[in-house]
């Protein structure tokens, strides 16, 4: 079953296959999953078009009803499906879980907001007519998501989707189909329609591509990197299609010179290395007073050193393997880069030998950086974070801004003062006081500026902004 992608209600043996092993041991095959070609996804388009007819007529309720469903089963498997997720992504088992239950309450979450889509009636200022502004579904939706939140992030793309009355064709990242896979078997037993949902796995440069392209899809949510992100945005906009782009970070956590060290110091263990720093909102950049420039770096040092690597499925682990050969790669060309720039490596940076064949990197710490070198830069997507030494508070926020970024940015202090004008002068989408850059809730709207992201946010009440259209109609009666 797994080599089978789910096409029009029916799950359909595809003409290749990829191999699925888990990055903390590749001796460990999580399974054999389709690949699909551009007739596959060619089919899987003209079965959600065909489907949106009746899917977009159906009450509230009934689409409540199925993500109510799915979520209800997601939240019970939530060790099976987590471990899953741990196999074959690579973060640890506890946070594996974590995510998965954060799955099944965003499907939750979207059970309620198809019952709770507003319109609006309006006086025109004509004499005599009325105005109402109703939100309709755009049709069928193309869902591309990334490989390190392999069941959260197509939650919150599949289910306001789904919530609002759009048919859809998802691709997963072709690291991570385990999890897609599971998503949609629970989505076809807690009774979606045929055609509905589909899932093609595979390439990105057949089915990305495919779905891009095809005149009879008519919004694309991707979550990726910038360069593909951009190109997928150029061919969505050369069709008139409706584009929602979320993309790279570099983001900046600053260390006031009032702040508390000991939240300060988990405050940037936590955003720059948990789920081995390949978060989009991870901490990459700590901004750090000179005041207590010396005194974080000796903490945070002696924090990393505690902090345990191995794979992802053994107890006591912090910090699971990265999440590909090609992954761990880039990580160390960036280390070696740093080096080369005149950084200096106060801790980690180095491949690790462990009893599994794996992809396992010690956390690194780069001090001696400025904000012009690269690795402050370019997003590394890896447990990879650079201090940069600050006079005061002014030259760190203006460091934090200097970034074509603007998706998350954090402040350590103990300040009133320094949190709201801080608040207010971040570039970025998300902002964080005391607690981490990376972690987020469900139910509030996600989504940076600048390079960072692009269209509409995503999660909470706000995303009905992406997965609808806004009619306005004049009435006489």
């Amino acid at each position: 079953m797994l080599n089978r992608n789910l096409i029009g209600g029916e799950w359909i043996a595809a003409h290749a296959a990829t191999v699925n092993s888990s990055p903390s041991d590749t001796s460990d095959i999580v399974g054999e999953y389709a690949s699909a070609d551009t007739q596959d996804v060619e089919n899987a388009i003209e079965a959600a078009a065909n489907a949106f007819p009746a899917w977009s007529r159906t009450t509230p309720e009934f689409r409540s009803d199925i993500l109510d469903r799915a979520g209800n089963e997601i939240i019970a498997r939530q060790d099976e499906i987590g471990r899953v997720l741990a196999r074959e992504e690579g973060k640890t088992l506890p946070e594996a879980i974590g995510e998965t239950v954060r799955a099944g309450r965003i499907f939750k979450y979207f059970a309620g907001e198809a019952l709770r889509l507003e319109g609006e009636r309006l006086d025109s200022v004509r004499s005599g007519i009325e105005v109402e502004l109703i939100r309709e579904p755009e049709g069928v939706i193309g869902i591309i998501t990334p490989w390190n939140f392999p069941i959260a992030i197509p939650a919150w793309k599949i289910a306001p989707a789904l919530a609002h009355g759009n048919t859809v064709v998802f691709k997963p990242a072709e690291l991570v189909p385990g999890c897609a896979w599971i998503i949609t078997d629970i989505l076809a037993r807690a009774g979606i329609p045929a055609g509905v949902f589909n899932l093609v796995m595979g390439k990105g440069s057949v089915v990305g591509d495919a779905i891009v392209k095809s005149n009879r899809v008519r919004a694309v949510s991707f979550t990726g990197s910038v360069a593909t992100g951009r190109r997928i945005g150029i061919g969505c906009m050369e069709r008139g299609k409706k584009v929602q782009l979320e993309l790279g970070g570099k983001n900046p956590l600053i260390i006031a010179a009032d702040a508390d060290l000991d939240v300060a110091v988990n405050v940037a263990i936590n955003g720059s290395y948990f789920s081995t720093g390949q978060r989009c909102t991870a901490s990459s950049r700590l901004v750090v007073d000179d005041s207590i420039h010396d005194v974080f770096v000796e903490r945070m040092v002696a924090a990393m050193s505690r902090l345990k690597v191995d794979n992802a499925l053994k107890a006591g682990v912090d910090v699971g393997p990265v999440a590909s050969s090609s992954q761990l790669a880039q990580d160390l060309a960036y280390i070696d880069l740093g080096r080369k720039e005149g950084a200096k490596l106060a801790f980690g940076g180095e491949p690790l030998q462990l009893d599994t064949e794996g992809y396992f990197l010690q956390p690194a710490l780069f001090i001696e950086t400025d904000n012009t070198m690269r690795i402050n830069r370019e997003e590394i997507f890896g447990p990879v974070a650079s201090v940069i030494r600050v006079r005061d508070y002014e030259e760190a926020v203006a460091v934090a801004n200097d970034t074509e970024f603007g998706l998350a940015s954090g402040i350590c202090t103990t300040s009133l003062k320094l949190t709201s004008d801080f608040k207010r002068r971040s570039q970025a989408g998300m902002v964080m006081v005391n607690v981490p850059t990376a972690g987020v809730d469900y139910h509030v709207p996600f989504g940076g500026r600048k390079a960072s992201s692009y269209g509409a946010r995503e999660q909470g009440k706000h995303a009905r902004e992406f997965y609808t259209a806004l009619k306005t109609v004049y009435i006489r009666p």
